[in-house]
């Protein structure tokens, strides 16, 4: 059975479609945030790995979520998540191979510079016509102050930078998860009176 276009159904696709990606972020965030947070010694290479596999599976779940839902906000909104993921993910595997605390610091920042800018311009976009857009406001404002951090953090090493890029994984890993779950649960309460 086809629903009638109307302002219930598009939240009902919305937010049936958005909470498995969201949740998949949320839970890549917050596994990162919990190994910077135990790892207690880590060397430069297993900071090139740890913080370049999290950007670049963060980058990969948000063109992932763009593939799976298309954002039916806009077109345009779809473009610039697209690519503040393919961007995440190249500087994710550029984070991997290329081991350093200079290069974590500057290209890390980079990555999560841009993808935090992509994010707050959406979030103030679409602010009437996303259920996502205070997230991506939120999500910005913590992408970017972690961006703006990180350079500062180079010269204590990789303990510290992991650190710091892992609070603000943990925060946004927070934000996502009662996204989602949200998501989830407005989804369900809709269908059920769709059905009705």
């Amino acid at each position: 059975m086809t629903l009638p276009v109307t302002p219930r159904a598009s939240t009902l696709h919305t937010a049936t479609d958005l909470w498995r990606p969201v949740l998949v972020r949320a839970g890549v965030a917050l596994v990162f945030g919990a190994v910077t947070v135990f790892w207690a010694a880590p060397p430069a290479a297993g900071m090139g790995w740890a913080g370049g596999l999290y950007l670049l599976v963060t980058g990969v779940v948000l063109v992932w979520s763009v593939k799976k839902t298309g954002l039916p906000h806009g077109e345009r909104s779809a473009k610039i998540l697209a690519a503040a993921g393919a961007v995440l993910a190249g500087t994710g595997v550029a984070v991997a191979l290329l081991t350093g605390s200079l290069v974590f610091g500057t290209l890390g920042a980079l990555g999560l510079g841009l993808g935090g800018a992509a994010e707050l311009y959406l979030g103030v976009a679409a602010r009437r016509r996303s259920v996502l857009a205070r997230d991506w406001v939120t999500s910005g404002a913590i992408g970017l102050g972690t961006a703006v951090a990180l350079p500062f953090f180079i010269d204590l090493g990789p303990h510290a930078l992991l650190g710091v890029a892992g609070g603000g994984a943990i925060i946004s890993g927070v934000l996502w998860t009662l996204a989602g779950l949200t998501l989830r649960h407005d989804g369900r309460g809709v269908s059920a009176e769709a059905v009705n």
